[in-house]
């Protein structure tokens, strides 16, 4: 069952910008994501899959502040992520807005310095004559063990990182709206696809903060069970559709890069295979 909860207008401008912002028991990212956000200068449509924590809550704290539609996409017992991207691009094309990004909650998104925030970056690209963005994407992950960043403000907490790119383009997750369809679900929503895509020489921020400590990312791959038959048998989730199969092991400093708040990235060290997670022979997994 798909419901609208909640609607409202947040800014008058000519010129909108819409993340899409799918979630399940968020709470412990959503103030931050929403915030940044509203302070990028972008709206906000949530996709609420049945939440049982707090999260719901927090998105309707944020009415005035960004969010501008709350859906409800009915859980089926399961992580399924395709019918989240559908639905998705069923609002892409029924939201009045100029551009999209497709947004997760542990995710931050930012543009160069060289811009004002990522509303004022995402005009300058429409502008330009390009419709769709590129994200270089920035890992961060804990130090050891013991370190918890639960209840805390990530993003000043989290300073270690690594660059993550299996593959060029791998993040097209921001598009101008046009009168063609857009597909998002075939990819698994790593690449927004559509007629006359023409993508920003230019890639702009991603940072994922993929876990806020090991014990963290234990009880939530733990538990989450995923669509086997649309989503594993594709290859979709890696080592999160199996993850009783794998030991997480922190990387060491060395092989991290630290972020000093200067809005400059290191993508010297591509790695292409995540850095806290291997399977029980040892050998690192993509995705």
């Amino acid at each position: 069952m798909l419901k609208n909860i909640y609607k409202n207008d947040f800014s008058n401008s000519n010129f909108k910008v819409v993340a899409l912002l799918g979630i399940r028991n968020e709470a412990l990212y959503l103030e931050k994501c929403l915030e940044h956000l509203y302070q990028q200068g972008i709206s906000t449509c949530i996709i609420d899959n049945n939440s049982t924590d707090n999260s719901l809550d927090i998105a309707k704290s944020f009415t005035n502040r960004g969010v501008i539609q709350i859906e409800s996409l009915q859980f089926d017992g399961c992580f399924d992520l395709f019918k989240m991207l559908k639905y998705k691009e069923k609002l892409a094309s029924e939201i009045k807005a100029n551009w999209f990004i497709h947004h997760d909650a542990d995710e931050i998104r930012e543009a160069s310095a060289k811009f004002a925030n990522l509303y004022q970056a995402i005009l300058e690209v429409d502008k330009s004559g390009y419709n769709a963005i590129n994200f270089d994407e920035f890992v961060f992950i804990s130090l050891n063990d013991n370190e918890r960043n639960e209840g805390k403000d990530f993003v000043k907490t989290m300073k270690y990182y690594y660059f993550f790119e299996p593959y060029p383009l791998r993040r097209i997750n921001a598009w101008k709206k046009n009168s063609s369809p857009i597909n998002l679900a075939d990819s698994g929503g790593h690449s927004v696809n559509f007629l006359e895509r023409k993508i920003f020489p230019e890639n702009f921020i991603l940072r994922h903060y993929i876990g806020l400590s090991l014990s963290y990312i234990e009880s939530k791959y733990s538990q989450r069970v995923h669509n086997e038959e649309n989503e594993v048998k594709r290859g979709w989730h890696g080592w999160r559709a199996r993850f009783s199969e794998y030991d997480l092991n922190l990387p060491s400093i060395q092989n991290l890069k630290f972020y000093s708040e200067d809005n400059k990235w290191n993508k010297t060290d591509i790695k292409i295979e995540h850095q806290f997670i291997k399977k029980k022979n040892n050998s690192y997994l993509r995705n």
